[in-house]
């Protein structure tokens, strides 16, 4: 998917109404992840932007905090492989947080890498 690659309308609605200083690096998480398989998805579930693949596989959170972005992955505990970036150390859920677009892109091959796993992991289940 590419930058400018249309959204699913729901999630271009969000995105508008969200009105965060940071929209452009939350629309290049979207981009990345939608763009890692071409499985992946994306809705609002929760209020808030959901990508999916066989089940909900990450959504932005703490929308609120407007200096960061807070992506978290619902059961990132159980995704195979090595992410650097993933914090959290509950049963469940991991989190990537980003402060600027220099940061997702910085990033976007582990984000890219973690959508492919989930993919992966979703199929053999």
């Amino acid at each position: 998917m590419a930058n400018d690659a249309k959204l699913p309308l729901a999630v271009e609605r969000w995105f508008s109404s969200t009105e965060h200083p940071l929209e452009s690096a939350m629309r290049r998480v979207a981009a990345v992840i939608l763009g890692a398989d071409r499985r992946m998805t994306a809705e609002i579930r929760y209020g808030t932007v959901q990508f999916v693949y066989r089940g909900g596989f990450a959504n932005f959170v703490q929308v609120s905090k407007k200096h960061q972005i807070t992506v978290m992955f619902n059961v990132g505990k159980r995704i195979p492989g090595i992410f650097p970036h993933l914090e959290g150390d509950g049963p469940n859920a991991r989190f990537m947080r980003f402060a600027s677009l220099t940061e997702v892109n910085a990033r976007a091959g582990e984000l890219k890498r973690i959508a492919v796993a989930w993919c992966a992991m979703q199929d053999r289940a």
